[in-house]
């Protein structure tokens, strides 16, 4: 890590690390559901999507809008609104089957 970066995580203020937390959570949670889903349709023996793939999205995503409005990039928060509505509608979708 060099000397740039170790000094803006020290000039970080109480809000910023609290964003940053989020977005990096919103990441993390948005990324897992790869590999969730990965494992899942590794042990099904063919490709599925299973339920907490679109949990995963979902809060992912939100987590990701929050940080992108906090940033106020117009380009993440226009892709993560879209998705998420996306991601809402196929548990719709699926709940409305069962």
């Amino acid at each position: 890590m060099s000397i740039n970066m170790i000094n803006y995580f020290f000039n970080l203020t109480y809000y910023e690390i609290i964003f940053l937390v989020i977005g990096f959570t919103g990441q993390g949670l948005f990324a897992s559901r790869f590999i969730v889903q990965w494992i899942y349709s590794e042990k099904k023996g063919k490709s599925s999507i299973p339920i907490i793939f679109w949990y995963l999205s979902i809060f992912g995503g939100i987590g990701l809008l929050i940080y992108a409005i906090f940033r106020k990039d117009p380009v993440i928060i226009l892709g993560q609104s879209f998705g998420i509505f996306i991601y809402l509608r196929n548990l719709i979708l699926i709940y409305k089957k069962n």
